[in-house]
């Protein structure tokens, strides 16, 4: 199986268990019903805010230890004129 069959496989599993979960067809084990009735909805939010994160983390991590060598650096003012 492609590796897009598998997360396709894992994401439908996983959002059938959130939306189980939310309309209390499944419970979430050690935690009262009342407080997952306060955490299951703003799950989706939450998980979205540290995607983007880390997403931006990963991107500053880059620019800040960019590898190129001074030729490149000469090139790129060269360009740039």
């Amino acid at each position: 199986m492609a590796r897009a069959h598998r997360v396709a496989a894992v994401a439908t599993f996983l959002v059938v268990a959130y939306l189980l979960t939310l309309y209390n067809f499944l419970s979430v084990p050690l935690v009262d019903a009342k407080t997952a009735e306060q955490i299951l909805p703003v799950l989706p939010w939450w998980l979205l805010v540290t995607f983007g994160s880390y997403s931006l983390w990963s991107i500053g991590l880059g620019l800040l230890t960019l590898r190129e060598t001074p030729e490149a650096y000469q090139e790129l003012l060269k360009v740039g004129r």
